[in-house]
């Protein structure tokens, strides 16, 4: 396994992250297995939120490390100030209750790594910025981070908290996949474009990025004729997407290994420090992730996959 460094995190933060957002209490023992199977392979950050299965994820995140004594272990990436059913709420009441609720689930004292879930481009980033560092002054929290920021609106904040010497974010959770979203998952979602890739390779600042495989697109489920999927076929059936497909798999038989190994290693060979979120639930699916983080690709590789190429380059 490999790391990375992130700012105010005082561990190394392995390439692979693993998600929780099917960690629920009656499948606990499920949950366990896969946590205990990802930290043997050398893992050892997870994803998680407040929303996440409606609270359970972090309760059952909690209660394995409390169990297994291994909080020492474990890069802990939580997530708040999701909207409501009342709209936006990226606020400083809001972020102060939902990591109050995150650290009583989680049982601990702080988060390495906090994200806001979504940004409320209403709101000045300067008072979201003063509210995150109360948190860093307190010890609740060692690194910020956001979660469907545009990189327009990271760069604003980070020039605020220079300015007025305090700590900004120091990583980013958009989606970033070789498969390219025709649009948002959900409202508020962000997905890495060029400009944005382009911004993180100046910056260096770490991409942590959600559906990093772009939900199977790659395993040779999907075709132009099966539509049974209708949110697949809305943000991701287009004329690029299967010719980058077609490409994964050229490159994967010359590679000897499966298309979604190089989806996967498209995001991790980018020019910054780039992480995956993944959502591996079977030894099968553990094994396919981790062969496929320890890929190469050449920059010429990346683009040729990218369609920025016409030819590898090699």
């Amino acid at each position: 396994m490999e790391y990375i460094s992130i700012q105010g995190v005082g561990k190394p933060v392995s390439r692979l992250i693993k998600g929780t957002d099917y960690f629920y209490h009656d499948s606990y023992e499920k949950a366990a297995a896969n946590m205990d199977a990802f930290l043997a392979i050398g893992g050892n950050t997870v994803d998680t939120a407040h929303i996440y299965c409606g609270g359970q994820s972090e309760e059952v995140l909690g209660r394995y490390m409390q169990e297994r004594g291994n909080r020492d272990r474990i890069v802990i990436l939580t997530k708040g100030a999701h909207h409501d059913q009342n709209g936006p709420r990226v606020n400083r009441e809001a972020i102060r209750r939902d990591l109050s609720d995150s650290l009583e689930r989680l049982q601990t004292g702080t988060v390495d790594m906090y994200a806001l879930h979504r940004d409320d481009p209403d709101t000045p980033v300067g008072a979201i910025i003063e509210a995150l560092n109360e948190h860093i002054e307190s010890g609740e929290v060692n690194a910020i981070g956001a979660s469907n920021w545009t990189w327009e609106r990271l760069q604003e904040a980070n020039a605020y908290a220079e300015a007025h010497g305090m700590t900004g974010f120091s990583f980013s959770s958009p989606n970033l996949s070789l498969a390219k979203a025709n649009e948002p998952f959900w409202a508020g979602c962000v997905s890495a474009d060029a400009r944005t890739c382009e911004w993180h390779e100046a910056t260096q600042m770490p991409l942590l990025s959600w559906s990093s495989q772009a939900r199977g697109f790659f395993t040779g489920r999907f075709s132009p004729e099966v539509r049974d999927n209708p949110d697949i076929v809305r943000v991701f059936y287009s004329d690029g997407n299967w010719e980058r497909l077609r490409r994964a798999e050229r490159l994967a038989e010359e590679k000897r290994v499966s298309p979604i190994q190089i989806a996967l290693a498209y995001v991790l060979n980018q020019p910054f420090p780039a992480c995956a979120l993944i959502g591996a639930q079977t030894a099968e699916e553990l094994r396919s992730c981790h062969e496929g983080a320890a890929i190469r690709l050449s920059r010429a590789e990346r683009d040729w996959l990218d369609l920025t190429a016409e030819s590898v380059g090699k």
